[in-house]
């Protein structure tokens, strides 16, 4: 279990978080959702240690992380460009984090998260010769390798496509699934946060707009902002959101 507590941030004058408390579960998969500017990717970077709260605190498994530095927590983060490093194959990417922990993971583990992401046949290429979808696979596996508490992934499906998008959601709910590891997902698409999540965190101007089931959200939207956001941003998606959660947004 994870718990944020009445957690707030200010950057000079502007309040970008202001007293958000939500518990998520182990195992859950929880959109962080909330137009340009609402304050999603600072929670993120709060959850992860790289940004440092103003009040509040992070309770994991009963252990308050609020004053734990980032590498101690034991959690991690597939960035949105995805942070591959170009002069070295897939492999020596996937195995770049495990450099300075020796011993912590077997070879046949590595290979395990290999086969499990289908990465097998793409292990000898440059990041150059990767699809977009691969390079998400092995910033996937580079991530998995060192055994994360908590995976954090900032906009995972922005620069993907149809078929390889839809590709990689799957895999990423069959990781929290055969794992149990808790995925916390920063998203400004609502259509992507409805087919992908447990829970959703609408974030509005730095507050909890609502969190709640995707069939809560569509179904019982707390006020006209998250709504609005939602029917909004969804104009295009409808026939996909009808076939999730029938007429009620068609």
């Amino acid at each position: 279990m994870l718990k944020l507590q009445h957690i707030s941030k200010q950057f000079d004058d502007k309040v970008v978080l202001d007293d958000i408390s939500v518990e998520i579960g182990t195992g859950e998969i929880v959109s962080l959702l909330g137009p340009s500017g609402s304050g999603k990717t600072t929670l993120l970077n709060i959850i992860l240690g790289l940004t440092r709260m103003d009040q509040g605190s992070i309770v994991f498994h009963d252990q308050d992380l609020s004053s734990v530095p980032m590498k101690k927590r034991g959690f991690n983060i597939v960035f949105q460009d995805y942070a591959l490093f170009p002069n070295l194959n897939a492999y020596d990417n996937i195995v770049y984090g495990l450099r300075n922990k020796k011993g912590t993971v077997s070879e046949q583990e590595v290979q395990e998260y290999i086969d499990f992401l289908e990465l097998q046949p793409h292990l000898k290429k440059r990041i150059s010769e990767l699809s977009g979808g691969q390079k998400q696979r092995v910033a996937l596996a580079r991530t998995l390798v060192t055994k994360p508490k908590i995976l954090l992934l900032d906009e995972p499906l922005s620069a993907l496509d149809g078929v390889i998008k839809e590709s990689i959601k799957q895999r990423i709910q069959s990781i929290a699934r055969e794992f149990k590891l808790t995925t916390i997902i920063v998203t400004h698409d609502p259509e992507e946060a409805l087919t992908l999540s447990d829970k959703i965190l609408i974030i509005n101007q730095g507050k909890i707009a609502q969190f709640g089931t995707p069939q809560e959200i569509v179904h019982h939207p707390q006020d006209d902002f998250v709504k609005q956001f939602i029917i909004k941003q969804l104009h295009i998606k409808r026939q996909n959101i009808y076939n999730l959660f029938g007429e009620h947004y068609a």
